[in-house]
């Protein structure tokens, strides 16, 4: 006798609770006759995560509804899926299990993530008990995500009888975590002798991207599934019964290498963001320097390029190099593209400010003055065109605050705000050997804003090759200054740079959202005051 589940592994959008719903049934009517029962990721009815709408008692009543409907349609098969309901007068992530008429069973999620993108504890209730239901006379054992993470719940579930654990996800990308959870399932699933079955999320919501990747694992912790990365699928799993629940081998989609993995975070996180939101497309402006190249391959391969444009805004510092790399990288991708140049905007705005500048020589001003020209412009076409600007700075630029305000920051995406530097070369490099898009004096020649005369970054900024190894210390690890100098960073290099870190989270608080791809974005993830009387104290702690 066989025991057969459908993982759905799916994209839902935050809020749609009615869309949602019919995704959710749909599937369900396209399972009948094929598969026992289908699992779904966590809170299916409202995507993940639905952040405040969970405190509006109108979104909850909606979802009320949504699960009754399914209740009163699904037939044929078992539905195991997500929702926030009030039980107890509480609010609780639960997974139900629904089928011909009835809710059979109701789990209450008992590990509440409250750390780095998570807080959950802000609208969740924690549950207590193991919740099993008889399937095929297989008995299975519910839990939901973080569940997975901690040994509580899934051993409760174990010692109460459960044969089988399904695991309903909504986890996150950053990289290296796909191999972090698969090995953490397979532990689980080892140590209890107990299959698991891991449904996860697939999708971009705001600055997550959910990455797919279910998997499942056998009794003795073999990976004996994993679906897809990046998409949606729906895989049907057998197990054989008797003695002992086995699963059958079937397809093992392949792991992803590190710029695999980042440069489809980046692809299915622009194209859900302007998608969802419903945006007519994209526009940026293309300088023939890296970043915005990588930008605009994302771009294209997000969204085709009929939905791309670019705008070349050459200035009296911009190279012939830059004007020919990139309507080069225009011409190869098949996008939209045009010039602009900003001078007589420039020319303009200098006038305009003659007086004010009287007597006080050129700095910086000048330079931002340009960034803020061409964001005048891009705006302005943006607004005309209801195509979402995509910005183009790169998270070694937002860290140390190397950006314009309302210049290159102004804009309503920003696709690699959390990649650093070196790792947009790699990635460059990446998508050129599927298929040469990006010039290769792009990646060779030293970057530069070109905002003066002979300006390279170089001449601002420790070499990228310093800069992003104190920057991953400083920001992703939280080591002091004292820790990264003692690691061998020269004494000075580190006060500079933590000393521009931390100068610019006003800036960075002002950027549009990214997409998240390292353990510790800025913004939900890494979230500093603006106003304080700590500083790192550099000086005292050496």
């Amino acid at each position: 006798m066989t025991l057969r589940i459908q993982i759905a592994q799916l994209n839902f959008l935050v809020g749609d609770i009615e869309g949602n719903t019919e995704k959710l049934l749909s599937t369900a009517r396209a399972a009948r006759g094929r598969a026992d029962a289908v699992i779904f990721p966590e809170l299916t009815l409202t995507g993940y995560p639905p952040e405040d709408l969970l405190l509006r008692s109108d979104f909850i009543a909606r979802v009320e509804q949504a699960l009754q409907r399914i209740i009163d349609e699904a037939h044929g098969v078992h539905l195991i899926f997500g929702y926030p309901l009030q039980r107890d007068g509480q609010l609780y992530n639960l997974a139900g299990v629904v089928r011909d008429g009835e809710l059979i069973a109701e789990y209450r999620k008992q590990m509440l993530p409250n750390y780095s993108v998570f807080d959950e504890k802000r609208y969740f209730s924690p549950g207590s008990e193991a919740v099993l239901f008889p399937l095929n006379g297989v008995q299975v054992g519910l839990s939901v995500c973080e569940d997975i993470w901690e040994p509580q719940p899934m051993a409760q579930a174990v010692t109460a009888g459960a044969e089988l654990i399904l695991n309903l996800n909504a986890s996150p990308f950053h990289t290296g975590k796909a191999p972090e959870r698969e090995q953490l399932v397979q532990e689980r699933a080892r140590q209890h002798g107990v299959p698991v079955v891991y449904a996860n999320l697939v999708g971009g919501q705001d600055e997550l991207v959910f990455d797919g990747g279910s998997c499942v694992a056998d009794g003795q912790g073999e990976l004996v599934r994993r679906l897809a990365f990046y998409e949606e699928a729906i895989a049907l799993v057998e197990f054989e019964t008797g003695d002992r629940l086995r699963p059958l081998p079937g397809e093992v989609a392949a792991i992803l290498s590190e710029e695999e993995a980042v440069y489809g975070a980046l692809v299915l996180g622009v194209r859900d963001y302007v998608c969802k939101n419903g945006f007519n497309g994209a526009i940026l402006g293309l300088s023939g320097g890296i970043d915005s190249a990588l930008t605009l391959a994302v771009a294209v391969d997000a969204l085709g390029a009929n939905q791309v444009e670019v705008v070349m805004m050459p200035s009296r510092y911009t190279a012939d190099m830059s004007n020919e790399d990139a309507a080069e990288q225009a011409r190869i991708l098949g996008v939209e593209h045009r010039t602009i140049p900003i001078e007589p905007a420039f020319n303009a705005f200098l006038g305009m400010l003659e007086p004010e500048f009287a007597g006080r020589p050129a700095d910086v001003t000048e330079e931002n003055i340009q960034a803020r020209c061409r964001g005048v412009i891009l705006m302005a076409i943006s607004n005309k065109k209801g195509r979402i600007l995509l910005t183009t700075g790169n998270k070694s630029e937002m860290s140390v605050g190397y950006a314009t305000l309302y210049g290159d920051m102004a804009g309503g995406f920003a696709p690699i705000k959390d990649v650093p530097k070196l790792l947009v070369y790699r990635l460059c490099e990446y998508r050129n050997r599927l298929s040469p898009v990006i010039p290769q004096r792009v990646i060779e020649r030293p970057p530069s804003a070109e905002l003066a005369p002979g300006q390279k970054d170089s001449d601002s900024l420790p070499d990228y090759a310093v800069l992003d190894p104190v920057l991953e210390r400083y920001v992703e690890q939280d080591q002091s200054p004292t820790q990264i100098i003692a690691a061998g960073f020269e004494a000075a290099l580190v006060e500079r740079v933590v000393g521009m870190v931390d100068r610019n989270e006003y800036k960075r608080r002002q950027a549009p959202p990214g997409i998240k791809i390292t353990r510790r974005a800025y913004g939900r993830d890494r979230r500093y005051p603006l106003t304080r009387g700590y500083w790192t104290p550099l000086e005292s702690e050496r």
